[in-house]
């Protein structure tokens, strides 16, 4: 099978956990010695999260160079190449030694009348006091957000369009490799009246591009790997019930979390829907009874109404 693996953040860096280089490589060889175990006979693609990473990146930035803060679609291209360069060489210790293995910056194309640039919702980097965060509002016409007791920049989340890698891609796939690729949401980028390309302020939603990315290539499944074992109702109430199988329409309809399940929800249900193949999610430590139908949430054009555990 073709298999698009979409890695939430949790796979580089647990809650509450230090941001350091150390940690991020143990939580990735944890993950890379999952996902070796359905490498055999299937071709691999690896998407993944990279919202700490981006925001540590600025945090740096700032402290280097408070006036000169790296754009955003750089510091996505920085962590796609770090994360990228980790998961490659962990993977790489666990396969057959003849395994090829590659990793690809993606930019990724997006519409720059997209609605969401008039509405940015997406939380990056630190978080200032009330002074600080209208200084910065002001300087550098950022739009800033409550976040708690303080506030953080906002910026747009538009839809990925189209991939602009994808036949390197594809390519690399045919001839039997692993691709690491589409880090983030990959590098947004919007052609101009001269229809040159360049980067934006942007930040693009990793479910979503992954489903975009698993359905230009056709592949037979999508897993989003995240931190729990399911797709939960009343998530966090004595109720939760764990999903077991759903149509999309059926999944739809109900309430999940914007910031956290929503998203995913959303991404595996356009791809059922689009393509006709299951979406999965699930947890990255259950991914061999995922691959045989027996874990996690599976999404299906082919199901009848929605099923609980």
């Amino acid at each position: 099978m073709r298999i698009v693996i979409a890695l939430g953040g949790n796979a580089l860096l647990r809650r509450g956990e230090p941001m350091t280089a150390d940690r991020q490589r143990e939580n990735v060889q944890v993950a890379c010695r999952q996902i070796a175990l359905i490498a055999p006979d299937n071709q691999l693609v690896i998407a993944h999260g990279n919202g700490p990473q981006v925001g540590l990146l600025a945090l740096q930035g700032a402290a280097y160079a408070p006036d000169g803060v790296y754009p955003l679609d750089v510091l996505g291209a920085q962590t796609e190449g770090m994360i990228g360069y980790m998961i490659e060489q962990e993977l790489g210790n666990v396969l057959p030694a003849n395994t090829p293995l590659a990793t690809l910056l993606t930019q990724v194309e997006v519409d720059p009348a997209d609605p969401a640039f008039a509405m940015p919702t997406k939380p990056i980097g630190p978080v200032y006091p009330r002074e600080e965060a209208e200084r910065l509002g002001s300087e550098k016409r950022w739009s800033m957000a409550v976040d708690g007791e303080h506030f953080r920049r906002v910026v747009p989340s538009p839809r990925p369009q189209r991939i602009l890698e994808i036949l390197p891609i594809r390519w690399l796939l045919d001839h039997g490799c692993v691709v690491i690729c589409a880090g983030g949401g990959g590098i947004p980028t919007v052609q101009d009246e001269q229809q040159r390309l360049h980067g934006i302020e942007a930040v693009i939603d990793k479910d979503l591009c992954s489903a975009l990315l698993a359905e230009t290539l056709q592949a037979d499944l999508l897993l989003i790997a995240t931190d729990v074992d399911a797709a939960y109702t009343d998530w966090g109430t004595a109720q939760q019930r764990a999903v077991a199988q759903a149509h999309p329409d059926e999944l739809e309809r109900l309430p999940f979390a914007a910031g956290s399940m929503g998203p995913k929800v959303q991404a595996a249900c356009e791809f059922a829907r689009h393509t006709g193949k299951d979406a999965v999610i699930g947890a990255l430590e259950d991914i061999e009874a995922i691959i045989e139908g027996r874990a996690g949430t599976r999404i299906s054009v082919t199901t009848l109404g929605l099923f609980y555990r």
